[in-house]
């Protein structure tokens, strides 16, 4: 059975939260080699900001499931 890919993105998003630090975080997600969004956490808010590379647009999320689909979406 393949790996979940949702399940891989999720333990990503959640490496950035539990950073003890208060930096904010930047994870990036490729699809072959070509990069489909940069993502932030913000310790302090407790927000992601999810930006899409193609278009630039930014969104904001503050649950970690909403925006583990959004990136799913974007990857596939």
């Amino acid at each position: 059975m393949k790996h979940s890919q949702l399940v891989a993105i999720i333990k990503r998003l959640e490496a950035m939260t539990e950073a003890t630090d208060n930096e904010i975080q930047v994870r990036r997600f490729e699809k072959e080699g070509v990069e489909k969004c940069i993502v932030n956490y913000d310790k302090s808010t407790e927000t992601f900001e999810l930006t899409e590379s193609d278009s630039q647009q930014s969104y904001q999320f503050d649950n970690i499931d909403i925006v583990a689909m959004e990136i799913y979406d974007l990857i596939q």
